[in-house]
């Protein structure tokens, strides 16, 4: 499982997430990649919703048409918590933006196993982001590993800040999460690692195999 932190200039706190082998999420706000760590494109609404700002549109499609093309993947804009206007707005900018190598769904509060598989199985590259509101989070976070494992696809957990939510995202069968704890502190680093280390057997993709099997 991967592990992605918010993006820092911090010195301390980048040489403790390279040699952890952690990469970085840049967002429209903090949109330069730091030499030698691998990266993904998170775009933003999350903090447009904490500061009760509009989502800047040309800002995430300018950090995208920089950096897209190397980016691990890049999130879709999405509403918090706004279930289907969020998956509207999600799926409008997959034409513009289906040539680069993976993009992210992100499921938000009140979307349905069934709406999303109807955009996974028209979008081969498209996987899942599990954002919402961290109530929605904790308890869909198995659920929407079941679907993501259902049509073998990426699973991404955001705003993931402590050992335990770690656990609970390696449990769900995701193959990575984000957080600020590890960008913040160099001290955290060790931990967090070491808590997504950890195997875990009874993931949804091995359900879903031995379904199969």
């Amino acid at each position: 499982m991967l592990g992605y932190a918010s993006n820092t200039r911090t010195r301390r706190n980048l040489d403790a997430l390279r040699g952890a082998g952690w990469r970085i999420l840049v967002t429209p706000d903090n949109p330069v990649p730091p030499i030698n760590l691998n990266f993904a494109i998170d775009n933003g609404a999350w903090k447009a919703y904490r500061t009760g700002t509009a989502f800047d549109a040309e800002s995430f499609g300018g950090l995208v048409e920089r950096y897209g093309a190397c980016a691990d993947f890049v999130v879709l804009p999405d509403i918090v918590a706004g279930g289907g206007a969020s998956l509207d707005l999600s799926v409008s900018w997959i034409p513009r933006l289906r040539t680069l190598k993976s993009l992210l769904l992100p499921i938000q509060d009140g979307m349905t196993a069934a709406e999303v598989g109807m955009v996974l199985r028209q979008n081969p590259k498209v996987g899942l982001f599990l954002g919402g509101s961290t109530e929605f989070k904790l308890r869909e976070i198995y659920g929407w590993g079941m679907v993501a494992a259902a049509w073998r696809r990426w699973y991404h957990v955001g705003r993931v800040n402590t050992a335990r939510r770690i656990r609970l995202c390696a449990e769900a069968g995701a193959d990575s999460f984000d957080g600020t704890s590890a960008t913040m502190y160099s001290v955290n680093v060790p931990l967090l690692d070491s808590a997504r280390r950890q195997p875990s057997l009874l993931t949804p993709s091995a359900i879903v195999s031995e379904g199969v099997g």
